[in-house]
């Protein structure tokens, strides 16, 4: 087998197993949906169209304590959260490299795993395989599991109790822990990771991720210009 084949069969088996793991919550989401007053259509086009689990989760989660009067913060804290998404296509668009209507497609499957997964990679090719597998599975596995727990709702009883949120959080942190192998890498995790515990009290839900992701952002162009001869991976990407 050439390496390249066997960096995409690897890349397409992390997608799988990442989105397994992730669309397990689904079925939280559709039940609490369900509880929260939502009728099925509303929560299954909730998954279909926004396809953003953190924003959906908050969304759901303010009109639940705020009722119908709610509904604008609600909207504008699910968008806060979705910003994060456009954030990483600066990262994405350049690697995909599609054109016109997948263009589209490929913006709607932007999240926070198949990019994990897509710049996880060592090889353009393995990268759009990554990305690709994980958000087309993910898409499917998400609403499938969203349906199911719309459709059970109260037999399911307090989904949170499963765990099924820690799991797809270990899944997550299984993806990203072979990047942190050196001391600038483990240095600005753990640098975000207290940020975020630091503001999440203070904040809105949303701000305290998007603020730790702009000055992401903002360290890997200074690091680009002030080290722009780093050594490259297996090929660029």
């Amino acid at each position: 087998m050439r390496a390249s084949d066997s960096s995409s069969a690897e890349a397409r088996g992390q997608g799988l197993q990442v989105a397994l793991a992730v669309s397990l919550y689904g079925v939280s989401f559709g039940a609490l949906a369900v509880i929260s007053g939502f009728s099925l259509w509303q929560t299954m086009v909730l998954s279909l169209v926004m396809f953003s689990g953190a924003s959906q989760f908050a969304l759901i989660g303010i009109i639940a304590s705020g009722g119908a009067a709610a509904g604008l913060a609600a909207v504008l804290s699910a968008g806060l959260l979705g910003v994060r998404n456009s954030l990483y296509s600066l990262r994405m668009s350049p690697l995909l490299g599609v054109r016109g209507g997948l263009r589209i497609l490929a913006a709607h499957l932007t999240i926070d795993e198949s990019t994990a997964v897509g710049s996880a990679q060592t090889s353009v090719e393995s990268s759009r395989v990554g990305f690709w597998t994980t958000g087309i599975a993910l898409f499917l596995g998400w609403n499938a599991m969203t349906l199911l727990g719309a459709i059970l709702g109260d037999i399911l009883g307090d989904v949170r109790t499963y765990g099924l949120d820690a799991a797809a959080a270990a899944a997550f942190l299984g993806l990203v822990w072979p990047w942190l192998t050196r001391g600038e890498p483990v240095v600005v995790a753990v640098s975000a990771a207290v940020v975020t515990v630091a503001l999440v009290p203070a904040l809105p839900a949303g701000v305290p991720v998007l603020i730790v992701a702009l000055g992401a952002i903002v360290f890997g162009l200074y690091r680009h210009r002030v080290a722009p001869h780093a050594p490259p991976r297996e090929e660029a990407i």
